[in-house]
């Protein structure tokens, strides 16, 4: 049912009186806090799928313990709607094998391609390590590392053949790397090159005059340094095998070293050409010559990602083995996700693996699911590639490539990305020349336009972890958020992200690290305002990560903090314990202020003010006018100390037609005991539901959400 705007084209006062007692008469207070409702609704959204939910990878046998009946139905009733499926393989720089079953090119090597057919059930499904690895960090369990400086000849990087030509619309440069342990003098190095090697390539140093020893690959985005060829660093026709090459006659001093391959050699005939496509490198040394003729080496050798030079490779071939399988981690299987119930019936927003992977994979995955009967709602194109620090132009060039693929084989699949790792920076990769533009998301979208693909872009989609740092106070954390967003949105606006496509935040949680306020209150309260905020201004669905049940554990070294993003705290066998206070929070949004089930619900904007001014950011307000003819009114304390008096207000002729329900979830009803593992909640209650008169004065409590909600005539 659509919701007829013209109705609703009058402004609402939602009054919130600021006291440090729970109820007291309107003319003692000296403060008021105003919250003006726009006259008309900024955005439509239907609950089933603004109010989402993801659903990732596990560690080995957690798929079994987790995907229970008493779990499925526990998970259930926080009253989520649509489910993202999230793919850690595509993290963990490994290729899917979403159906065990399948094929090889080679004999039980090469490029896979699972299975189409509808036969066996399957429960779990498994990510292969790539063997031909170039990065020595990945995103996901941090357990590989670089076949570059592993001190082994035989091993090697070599980049992803679909982004040259024949796959390619063109070939795409590649790029490799080191990050020395602190700035050391380079005068030359060393490359002992697989194949196909790099005929024309150039080495280069990074300048940063505000920081040559900065930590990671992400400080060379900032705009304080910039790619410097070696004097000598330009080779246009070079050899392979090994290279040695005198860069300059006096040493630079340089942490960053980059080789940019912009032409390959090339390979023999025969076999299969993704083999003979791109660029491969062995080993890597980067140092100083000696007066004896020696290279003194700065490049740390090892199997072992702690203890090797830091390299990063622009991308990694697909090519793996039948032994590669990471029995560590498991994905729940196609038929272990859609047969439990988890999915209410409802369309499923499924992944097909990009960076690691081959377009015959991904359609064969839509193939299965179709010849399962299972409802398809959107498909994601890979996960994270900013985070992978691929450059625009090579997400482009896959997105490109699957997107044809895939609407061959099915042209109504609406398909979307690029799924960002966060939202707290700009996006940026490396000026292409100098000058540049270092957007990355205008690059992207310059490309698809460009190449003509723009159609193919059916969503925008991001991940939202907006804070990494959870040793300090929430509160200022927790105030910011709403800017952040509203930021962010503008920046993607500007940089020509479509206004009339759904914008999603496919996984979202307090942190991608673990920590205290995940389970505490400021969890539950940032992720209202986060969901509320972002579908009030234009976002079209949000998905919570961390329905599975889980246990407290301990990921920054600085402090001493513990939590998980979960919905329910739970013992090592996923068996539930007791819910978390983001349980409570998501059902204040799902269930109290919003409609349950697939309604329309009109959003409005809403400004607060204290006397004329904006209020602290502590306090946000969101409304709401349900298909039950209902307005919700939702009210966030972010305050950890004060307390506020409210009264809803409507102006005349429209009111309240009679006693209004009150919801209420704070700190009275759930308090946090930090006993590291061990920590828990007492006490742990639902949300306090009373009826109070429109007149009435009532408190929100510090930390608290409340939910306003009555009909009106």
């Amino acid at each position: 049912m659509k919701i007829s705007r013209t109705i609703c084209a009058f402004s609402i006062s939602v009054s919130l009186l600021c006291a440090l007692l729970p109820a007291r008469p309107a003319a003692s207070v000296s403060q008021v806090v105003t919250v003006t409702v726009a006259a008309k609704p900024s955005h439509i959204v239907i609950p089933t799928a603004a109010f989402g939910a993801a659903l990732d990878g596990y560690e080995k046998g957690d798929v079994a313990k987790i995907y229970t009946p008493a779990n499925v139905k526990a998970i259930m009733t926080a009253g989520f709607g649509e489910i993202s499926y999230r793919l850690r393989t595509e993290l963990g720089v490994e290729a899917w094998h979403w159906n065990p079953h399948g094929t090889w090119s080679g004999v039980n090597s090469g490029y896979w391609t699972s299975d189409a057919g509808a036969a066996a059930p399957i429960a779990t499904c498994n990510g292969y390590r790539l063997p031909r690895r170039g990065s020595t960090y990945d995103q996901a369990n941090k357990d590989s590392y670089s076949r570059i400086d592993d001190g082994d000849p035989k091993t090697f990087w070599k980049s992803n053949p679909y982004l040259a030509r024949p796959y390619a619309a063109e070939d795409h440069p590649q790029w490799l790397v080191a990050i020395l342990d602190r700035a050391r003098p380079v005068d030359a190095i060393r490359v002992l090159w697989g194949a196909p090697y790099a005929r024309r390539y150039q080495i280069e140093y990074w300048t940063d005059r505000d920081n040559p020893d900065a930590s990671g690959i992400e400080d060379t985005y900032s705009e304080s340094g910039a790619w410097r060829p070696f004097p000598q660093g330009s080779i246009n026709a070079g050899s392979g095998g090994a290279v040695r090459i005198q860069l300059c006659d006096h040493p630079i001093s340089a942490r960053f070293i980059r080789i940019r391959m912009e032409e390959g050699a090339g390979g023999p005939s025969g076999g299969d050409p993704r083999d003979h496509l791109g660029f491969a490198v062995r080993e890597l040394s980067i140092g100083q010559s000696q007066s004896n003729g020696m290279l003194r080496d700065w490049v740390r050798r090892a199997q072992d990602s702690a203890r090797q030079t830091t390299i990063y490779a622009s991308s990694t071939d697909p090519w793996h083995r039948s032994g590669d399988r990471d029995e560590n981690v498991e994905q729940p299987g196609f038929d272990t996700v859609f047969q439990s119930g988890v999915t209410r019936g409802l369309p499923v927003m499924i992944p097909v693996g990009l960076a690691y992977d081959t377009p015959e994979n991904s359609v064969a995955e839509i193939r299965w699911l179709r010849a399962r009967g299972y409802k398809i709602s959107r498909v994601e194109m890979g996960e994270e590639p900013d985070g992978q620090y691929m450059t625009p132009e090579d997400y482009g060039a896959l997105y490109v490539q699957w997107a044809s693929a895939l609407h061959r084989e099915d042209p109504s699949l609406v398909l979307g990305g690029p799924c960002y790792q966060t939202v707290s920076d700009e996006v940026r990769a490396w000026p292409a020349g100098a000058g540049g533009d270092t957007s990355w998301t205008r690059r992207f979208l310059r490309y698809l336009r460009v190449h003509g693909h723009m159609r193919d872009l059916g969503f925008f989609s991001f991940e939202c972890y907006p804070f990494d740092h959870l040793c300090g106070p929430s509160e200022p954390q927790l105030a910011s958020l709403p800017g952040l967003i509203r930021d962010a949105m503008a920046r993607w606006r500007q940089d020509g992200v479509p206004k009339n496509i759904p914008w999603l935040i496919t996984e979202y949680g307090y942190s991608a690290y673990a920590g205290q306020p995940e389970v505490d209150l400021p969890g539950a309260l940032l992720n209202a305002d986060l969901v509320a905020y972002f579908l009030t201004h234009g976002g079209s669905g949000a998905y919570f990560y961390g329905c599975e049940p889980n246990t407290l554990i301990k990921e920054l070294d600085e402090c001493e903090t513990w939590g998980n993003l979960s919905l329910f705290q739970s013992d090592d066998d996923r068996h539930i314990q007791s819910p978390f206070a983001a349980y409570y929070g998501a059902r204040m949004i799902t269930q109290e202020w919003a409609q349950p089930g697939a309604k329309p619900l009109a959003l409005y904007s809403a400004v607060c003010k204290v006397q004329g001014k904006r209020t602290p950011s502590f306090v946000t307000a969101y409304a709401a006018r349900r298909s039950d003819g209902r307005w919700s009114i939702l009210l966030l304390n972010k305050d950890p100390k004060r307390s506020y008096g409210v009264r809803v207000k409507l102006p005349l002729p429209i009111h309240f037609a009679r006693s209004v329900d009150f919801i209420q979830y704070g700190p009275a009803q759930y308090r946090w005991h930090a006993r590291g593992a061990r920590g828990y909640a007492s006490p742990n209650l639902p949300p306090k539901r009373t009826s109070i008169s429109p007149d009435a004065i009532a408190n929100l409590p510090p930390y608290s959400l409340t939910v306003v909600r009555g009909s009106v005539q």
